[in-house]
């Protein structure tokens, strides 16, 4: 940070012994101001606060009448400068506190001011504290308090000071001021925030397009975003601009930046240094399972893994893979060996259960997603494609040493974008299947355990009194576990609860062969044996929940869906649960979430079908859990949309649901429960619970513009609309239909979401299903717009908003309303639209609809941004967005932002359209499909014409172009347009 102005030793604040009651303290860094606490003190006139501010930027020392004098009026004094100098230092005298303000040699000076009384000298202070810790690697502190000292300035420095002496401090702070910001932005860009920086980038650019580090801040920025054309367009707007305003050559640096580009120079691609962790993120993951305490034998495993582990360092990559049946250890082994290789890899650990031998094999995408998560790699830096997150995934991993423990692979082509690549780092897989196919791995097949490992797991379980006093017994057991740890452990476990069973008890009812199976003639049903083993021990109420758990597919279970399932209050279903996670049958996934071992799952779901009597009891528990979900979600869609009549024509719950006390906590539980619900509701779609697992999925409509969510949601969709029309039920197929055209309409494939929306539109004709009707009508009327075929588009929207007075539905009719109000406005009927928006808006506020109110304030920003009206179109659209981020709609967040930047654009800011217009392109990463993007980034080249970025601006149209004539979108003959007149010159 060379530069920093500095206070120098003579003098710093608190360096007087006069202390005062209540302190002083000063301002510089804006406006001339004064504080005697919380209360401000009158400066003055301009000339007295620009005495103030001389004497403050003296930083203690004295200054003469005659510098004084210059500093006020320069080479023109006034006749009377000298009286007025005096005049302005009496007043100040009396509004300072005594001894603060003194005389001496004919001058004055400001002295014994208290820590901390001054902005500039904090500022100061905070700029060096910086400067250390960046040096120290501390990047993230460093950040932090840079950060706090940018925010001491209050707009211009000394704002409204006349002289010249003011005019030469205001350019040497600013000039200091963006120092520290291009320090900070640079550290910004070595922890990897490269996407969220190109929007302050832009801006600042803009507002000082002859700084070229700026220049070369944003051509980094946008390189390691992708975007290389921009990158290297911003140079050529850079070279033009300082050769036709100064006439001279970008500097060397710039020069050297723009060739790495060139060659796409590998180490352009990421930070130089180790990316720091957001705050919700660990800086070091620690993902490891806890290991068992009673870990047994293995002795040579052990150390044969060790040492492959231990060879890491030097190594492209050490990759072991143990394979081996269900049950006999390898993820117990693998977690203890990774334990005792922690101080290795002392960059962390990464874990993830693959889910191989499930019916849905965990996605490596989504792995991916989760691991750069917890090596600290913003969401919105995430890449949407596998190939993208892989290759992202081995940078963020380069010069790190860390251990990736991924169990349970279904096979080779999962785990192979999982694997590292990189020296230092090491994988361990765990998988039923010996991964033969996986190039460079340490293959090591486990077996059972010896019957001397066996019988001191064992022991070590039940305890050495009760083992050494039966002894042949005790080997009986382990013999009858076919010497698998799974099974031993959990025999071991019921005869340790069981303290009036004697060894002998355990071993006569593993000598029943109908009790267990032999693993080596059925392989996995020996794991079978085992659990049955357990399930055999369990008390009645145990065994009914164990048995009906495993009915229900996803991830994980919640305590109170479970509850559900069981058809038990909250409290007994806990502690039936709890019950099942000593036996080992039942795992904890998390406070209060519950989940099965893959193929515990699949045994109990055998159990289910063997033993629950009557069988209808399985239907039931399902169809108590879909109740669950359907009552649950549709009170939050209630919260969140009061007056809304949807759930008035949703399927009637017998079973009752959550209830929150507000909207935040229904979304809270929306997102966290979205995994299970959706696995619920398809898997209730070949069922006779199909409607209510439609309807399941309507009123859990806000995670199709959830973005993380929205992919399942279609699947789901599209999997509900598939049961309906082999069962022929056309209720269900229109309600599926509406559903999964939403979902397309999000994610902008406008012609598949037609074509969803008009065969609802055609089931529901003339039905018993009103509200499906007004829907299908309403989806459509949007899709129109966007396919710029208004006519039909009107139509549509005056059939769903007749629909929905007819069915007293006020939410659904103002959305018609706000709907309507888009096609006016593309039609040329400006005024229309503002009223439609209006209207639309004030009947969501007279409802208390904060989500769909903010829908009607988006509809009347547009409109009122073509009418002319921005400062108003501004605010509604500000409105709008504050909502949409509390509400966690990135979709609609992302596209106020760019309706945003496009009054920003009328308004003539361009700068802050650009800045607005590149927000939006990171928060609509991996949703609201190109069609989006692309008018995006139409804006966005806009702004960037705006502000002299010339090349940029080309960049820009060019992709949209291709997105537009890939969809064969009319937008594609307004764009060539604007590439023409570049292309004639």
């Amino acid at each position: 940070m060379d530069g920093v102005p500095r206070v120098p030793q003579q003098w710093r604040p608190g360096s007087e012994e006069e202390a005062v009651t209540v302190p002083l303290r000063f301002g510089v860094l804006g406006p001339v101001r004064a504080w005697r606490g919380e209360e401000a003190l009158s400066t003055g006139s301009p000339q007295q606060r620009a005495l103030l501010a001389a004497l403050l930027l003296r930083e203690g020392r004295t200054a003469t009448a005659g510098e004084l004098i210059d500093a006020l009026w320069g080479e023109e004094p006034p006749s009377q400068a000298l009286a007025a100098v005096r005049t302005y230092a009496s007043r100040l005298r009396k509004v300072l506190d005594a001894g603060v303000m003194v005389s001496e040699s004919g001058g004055y000076a400001i002295r014994g001011l208290p820590e901390g009384a001054l902005d500039l000298a904090v500022a100061q202070d905070l700029a060096t504290e910086a400067e250390k810790a960046r040096n120290a690697g501390d990047l993230c502190h460093a950040r932090d308090v840079l950060g706090r000292a940018l925010a001491l300035w209050d707009g211009e420095v000394l704002a409204g000071v006349p002289g010249p002496y003011a005019e030469a401090q205001r350019v040497r702070l600013e000039e200091w001021r963006l120092q520290l910001l291009e320090s900070r932005l640079d550290m910004d860009l070595e922890q990897g925030c490269h996407a969220e920086a190109i929007s302050e980038l832009t801006a600042l650019t803009a507002a000082h397009p002859l700084r070229e580090r700026l220049r070369e801040l944003l051509m980094l920025a946008l390189y390691r975003s992708g975007r290389q054309a921009e990158a290297l367009a911003v140079y050529a707007d850079t070279r033009r601009l300082l050769a036709d305003e100064l006439g001279v050559d970008p500097r060397p640096g710039l020069s050297e930046l723009q060739q790495r580009i060139l060659r796409a120079d590998p180490g352009l691609a990421e930070p130089s240094a180790p990316r720091a962790e957001p705050p919700v993120a660990p800086v070091r993951p620690a993902q490891l399972p806890a290991t068992v305490p009673d870990f047994t034998g293995r002795t040579a495993f052990v150390s044969e893994l060790g040492a492959v582990l231990a060879s890491a360092e030097g190594r492209v990559m050490a990759v072991s893979a143990l394979a081996g049946i269900g049950g006999v250890g390898k993820t117990t082994l693998a977690v203890h060996v990774a334990h005792q290789a922690r101080t290795a890899f002392p960059d962390g650990q990464l874990y993830v259960d693959l889910q191989g031998t499930g019916a849905r094999a965990a996605e490596p995408e989504t792995v991916l997603g989760s691991f750069l998560r917890a090596l600290g790699t913003a969401d919105s830096a995430i890449p949407d494609s596998l190939e993208e997150r892989a290759a992202l995934y081995r940078s963020v991993l380069d010069g790190r040493r860390v251990l990736v423990l991924l169990d349970n692979a279904r096979d080779a082509a999962q785990i192979r974008p999982l694997l590292p690549g990189t020296a230092g780092c090491a994988a361990l897989i765990t998988s039923r299947v010996r991964m033969v196919d996986l190039a460079g791995a340490h293959l090591v097949d486990l077996d059972v355990m010896s019957p001397d490992e066996a019988l001191s797991l064992f022991t070590k379980i039940v305890g050495e009194e009760r083992v050494g006093a039966e002894r042949d017994a005790a080997l009986d057991v382990v013999a009858a576990c076919g010497f698998l740890p799974l099974a031993i452990r959990i025999a071991a476990s019921r005869l340790a609860a069981r303290r009036t069973w004697t060894v002998s008890v355990l071993a006569a009812k593993l000598a029943d062969e109908r009790r267990r199976l032999d693993e080596l003639q059925a392989g996995d049903l020996a794991v079978k044996a085992t659990f049955e083993l357990g399930y055999g021990q369990l008390e009645p109420a145990q065994a009914r929940a164990f048995r009906l758990l495993g009915l229900a597919d996803g991830p994980d279970i919640s305590l109170a869906a479970a509850a559900a399932v069981l058809d038990l209050p909250v409290e007994d279903t806990e502690d039936l649960l709890e019950a099942l996670v000593d036996t080992s049958l039942l795992e904890s996934a998390a406070p209060g979430r519950y989940r099965y071992h893959d193929l515990v799952r699949l045994y109990a779901r055998a159990c289910a079908e063997r033993d629950e009597w009557p069988p209808s009891e399985r239907h039931a528990a399902m169809s108590r859990l879909l109740d669950f979900y359907l009552a649950t979600a549709a009170g939050g869609y209630v919260l969140e949309r009061p007056g809304d009549r949807l759930v008035d024509h949703l399927a009637t719950p017998e079973y009752p649901g959550l209830s929150f006390a507000d909207r935040h906590r229904a979304q809270d539980w929306l997102y966290a429960e979205a995994v299970s619900l959706l696995a619920c509701v398809r898997q209730c779609a070949g069922t006779d619970l199909l409607r209510r697992a439609v309807d399941v999925l309507w009123a859990a409509v806000d995670l199709a513009e959830s973005g993380t969510n929205s992919k399942a949601y279609e699947q789901v969709a599209s999997a509900l609309r598939e049961a309906a029309r082999e069962a022929g039920d056309r209720r269900a197929e229109a309600r599926a239909l509406i559903t999964l055209a939403y979902a397309h309409s999000v994610t902008g494939r406008f012609d598949l979401a037609d074509e969803e929306a008009s065969r609802a539109r055609e089931l529901t004709a003339g039905s018993h299903d009103p509200l499906a009707s007004c829907w299908s009508s309403n989806i459509l009327g949007v899709i129109a717009l966007y396919q710029s075929r208004h006519d039909d588009g009107e139509a549509h929207l005056a059939r769903a908003i007749e629909g929905f007075r007819s069915c007293d539905d006020r939410p659904g009719e103002a959305s018609a309303l706000c709907n309507l109000s888009r096609i006016h406005l593309a039609t040329g009927r400006t005024e229309s639209a503002v009223a439609l928006a209006r209207q639309g808006t004030q009947m969501y506020d007279a409802m208390g609809h904060a989500l769909k109110g903010a829908n009607g304030r988006y509809a009347l920003g547009l409109a009122l941004t073509q009418h002319g009206t921005l400062p108003e179109a501004a605010a509604r659209l500000q409105e709008a967005l504050t909502v949409f981020r509390d509400s966690r709609q990135r979709l609609w967040e992302g596209m106020s932002l760019f309706r945003l930047a496009e009054v920003d654009l009328a308004a003539r800011r361009p700068a802050q359209a650009a800045s607005n217009a590149e927000t939006a392109l990171t928060v609509l990463r991996g949703i609201g499909g190109e069609w989006r993007r692309a008018n995006v980034l139409v804006v966005l080249g806009h702004a960037l014409n705006g502000i002299g970025q010339v090349g940029r601006s080309q960049v820009c149209w060019r992709d949209a172009l291709e997105v537009f004539e890939a969809l064969g979108a009319p937008e594609a003959d307004t764009v060539r347009s604007l590439l023409k007149p570049l292309a004639v010159a």
